[in-house]
């Protein structure tokens, strides 16, 4: 219980604003909101499956033995693998 009058204007403007804040939302609290539709995925464009391919059938020609990328290796197969496509979809 506010003892001091500053903590009994505060407490009573506090639970004042809280009321407005609920009236002027205009919805019960204690109701759950309502749940949000799925997101869509997108879908691939053929280029994107095309290059997709592409890239997984050139992915070890630029990566050393133990998995990694070689020095610029990555940069490297986007382009070959940007080029294969071009070409296939020619």
């Amino acid at each position: 219980m506010p003892t001091s009058d500053w903590e009994r204007g505060y407490d009573a403007g506090y639970r004042a604003a809280l009321g407005t804040a609920r009236r002027d939302i205009g919805r019960d609290f204690d109701t759950p909101a309502p749940a949000s539709k799925a997101k869509k995925t997108r879908k691939p464009s053929a280029y994107n499956r095309e290059y997709s391919k592409q890239f997984k059938r050139l992915e070890s020609k630029y990566k050393t033995k133990s998995g990694g990328w070689r020095k610029g290796g990555y940069k490297a197969l986007v382009k070959a693998a940007h080029a294969a496509t071009r070409k296939v979809r020619k």
